[in-house]
């Protein structure tokens, strides 16, 4: 207790949200729109991004560490605006971390408030993921909506160019046409009565006028950022103890462990509004 007392500050702080990117400001500007009266701190770490790629053991390592600094920065509760860490660490961070650093303090994920809505959705219980490749492989999407709804048929699909296209500002471009009519195709190809897709990388908003160019239109797409914005406002009101330790100043803060001039451009991008960054290193 008095270690935990000495590592992490007890008094009221912000909500964090992490990402390995950018990819999480999108879900940053959802619920900033939805809930604006909390103080927010952004921490991307886009000196080692992409995590999609990565291993399960690295990305758990990586996000274990930024988990653990925002936590010294006085967060008591921490979104992963990152489906790659939401699949890879978020079920080990809250069953073995949490209860060693503090108990109280909460790690909250972006696929299961997205999982949770599908059910309401699709009307031929057949369902596509498309995600970065790591989250397509961890079947953590196949997991999830299994437990809720075990009738729904799942098809993932990995698209490995869809985030490299947006992280190097290629979203408009004639290749972001090619890869995402490439991977949408393939995707219906595969499942004819898919009727809803779930797009599982937070990078993907800023492709969405070429989703929908390529997407049929019997077919729905669910872009996470509303979903988790409106599932965390009810995991507030159900949890005050939580929403007690956050404070209301109307700030947001950003943190990068990259080129902060870097981080500015492309977060102006994803965030329509300019903004400041500052450089923290994780280890």
């Amino acid at each position: 207790m008095l270690q935990r007392n000495i590592e992490f500050p007890q008094i009221p702080g912000p909500i964090g949200v992490f990402d390995s990117g950018f990819g999480g400001l999108t879900v940053l500007r959802q619920i900033r729109e939805l809930m604006p009266q909390y103080d927010y701190l952004y921490l991307g770490d886009n000196a080692r991004t992409p995590y999609g790629t990565r291993s399960f053991e690295i990305v758990y390592k990586f996000t274990l560490q930024a988990v653990r600094y925002l936590f010294q920065m006085g967060c008591h509760l921490v979104i992963l605006g990152c489906n790659t860490a939401s699949a890879k660490a978020l079920r080990s961070i809250q069953q073995n971390d949490l209860s060693k650093m503090d108990s109280e303090r909460r790690v909250l994920g972006v696929i299961r408030p997205t999982a949770e809505c599908i059910g309401h959705i699709t009307k031929t219980r057949h369902v596509g993921i498309m995600a970065t490749p790591g989250t397509i492989r961890s079947c953590t999407y196949d997991m999830e909506i299994a437990k809720l709804y075990p009738d729904i048929i799942v098809t993932g699909e990995a698209c490995p160019m869809w985030v490299p296209l947006v992280e190097n500002f290629e979203f408009d471009s004639p290749g972001a046409d090619y890869f995402v009519e490439k991977s949408i195709n393939q995707l219906l190809e595969r499942d004819k009565e898919i009727d809803s897709i779930i797009l599982g990388c937070t990078h993907y908003p800023l492709l969405q006028k070429k989703i929908l160019r390529y997407t049929p239109q019997n077919v729905q797409l669910i872009f996470q950022g509303d979903y988790v914005a409106h599932s965390l406002q009810d995991y507030l009101l159900r949890h005050p103890e939580m929403k007690s330790r956050l404070t209301l100043g109307g700030t947001v803060r950003y943190l990068t462990t990259d080129q902060p001039e870097q981080f500015n451009q492309s977060a102006n991008i994803f965030m329509g509004q300019p903004i400041q960054a500052t450089r923290i290193m994780l280890e």
